[in-house]
C-alpha cells in the first residue's frame, strides 16, 4: 500500500474517483477537521476527478441536519462545519459528485443538509462500475450478522418510526441519547472486526465482483473467495497525539485510470494518506 503526504500527487491526472470513510469528524477533534479540508484541497486540485465517495461515519455523532440548519446566519459563521461546507460546494461546482452514505454514527444525516454543497444521499448497497468490474458499496457495519443484538439495533434505528420519533426530541434530548449510543459503540469497538462473517461476505460478493467498506477501523485487503477481494477502508486516526505537530492518516480508496488509455483501463487501489497537523 502506497502512503502520500497529499493525495497521489504523484499523478494527479489519473484519479478519477476517492472513497474514504470513518472520518468521525467532531469539534471536538479539530486536527480531523483540517486533515478532512486539506482532502479537499488535494480533491480540488485533481483535475480529472469524478466522484468523492463519503461511505459512513462522517461524523462522530449527527442528531439531525437540523442542528445545523436552524441556525442563524450570525452563528453560521463560526460554526465549525461551515468551512467544510463551503470547500464541498467548491468542489461540486468544479465538476465533482459528492456522495454520502450512511453509517453507523450518523443514520440521522439527511438530503437536506447534503444538498447545502450539491451532494447527494446514497443508500447501501450501492454499485459501482471499475473497468470490467462491478464493486459492492456499504459501511460495514450490516455484515456483522453474528451480533444479533447489534442487527436489532441497527434495524430499529434505520426505521423511519424510529427516526422521525428522535428527530421530534429536542435536540438537547437528541444530543443526550447520542451520547449513551457514542459510549455503547465504543465499548463494542475492539470486537467489531470479529463480527464480520464470512458468510455475510460471500453472500455480498455473490454478483458482484468485489466488496468495499469501512466501519472495522482495520484496513486491509482480504480475499473474499478464490477470485473476489473485499476492500476495507480505514478510519481516520490522530498519531503522535502528544507531540507539537501530530499527524492525521487514513487509509482510502482512489479509482484511477492512465491518462493515455483513458477509462476503459480504470483500476482500484487502497492508500494511505498522511497530513502533518
Amino acid at each position: 500500500m502506497q502512503s502520500f503526504n497529499h493525495l497521489i500527487t504523484t499523478r494527479p491526472h489519473e484519479v478519477r474517483q476517492v472513497l474514504i470513510s470513518d472520518l468521525h469528524l467532531s469539534p471536538e477533534e479539530p486536527a480531523l477537521v483540517q486533515a478532512f479540508l486539506a482532502l479537499l484541497d488535494d480533491c480540488l486540485a485533481l483535475p480529472q476527478l469524478k466522484r468523492l465517495f463519503v461511505l459512513g461515519d462522517w461524523f462522530e455523532v449527527w442528531i439531525g441536519d437540523d442542528a445545523y440548519l436552524t441556525l442563524s446566519e450570525n452563528a453560521r459563521q463560526s460554526h465549525w462545519l461551515t468551512p467544510l461546507i463551503v470547500k464541498l460546494k467548491k468542489l461540486r461546482i468544479a465538476g465533482c459528485e459528492i456522495l454520502v452514505m450512511h453509517g453507523n454514527r450518523d443514520f440521522l444525516l439527511g438530503q437536506p443538509f447534503c444538498s447545502l454543497f450539491g451532494g447527494e444521499l446514497i443508500y447501501e448497497p450501492y454499485y459501482l462500475t471499475v473497468g470490467q468490474q462491478s464493486y459492492r458499496l456499504e459501511h460495514g457495519d450490516a455484515l456483522c450478522t453474528d451480533d444479533k443484538k447489534y442487527q436489532f439495533f441497527r434495524k430499529m434505528m434505520r426505521n423511519r418510526l424510529t427516526q422521525w420519533y428522535l428527530l421530534n426530541k429536542s435536540l438537547t434530548k437528541r444530543l443526550a441519547i447520542a451520547d449513551k449510543l457514542r459510549q455503547k459503540s465504543q465499548q463494542n469497538n475492539a470486537n467489531k472486526a470479529a463480527y464480520i462473517m464470512d458468510d455475510a461476505v460471500i453472500q455480498a460478493v455473490a454478483d458482484n465482483d468485489a466488496l468495499l467498506h469501512g466501519h472495522t477501523h482495520r484496513p486491509a485487503i482480504h480475499q473474499a473467495t478464490s477470485d473476489k477481494k473485499r476492500y476495507v477502508l480505514g478510519d481516520w486516526r490522530l498519531l503522535d497525539k502528544e507531540s507539537r505537530q501530530p499527524k492525521v492518516s487514513a487509509v482510502m480508496g482512489a479509482v484511477t485510470a492512465d491518462a493515455d488509455t483513458g477509462d476503459n483501463a480504470t483500476e482500484f487501489e487502497l492508500i494511505e494518506f498522511k497530513m502533518t497537523v
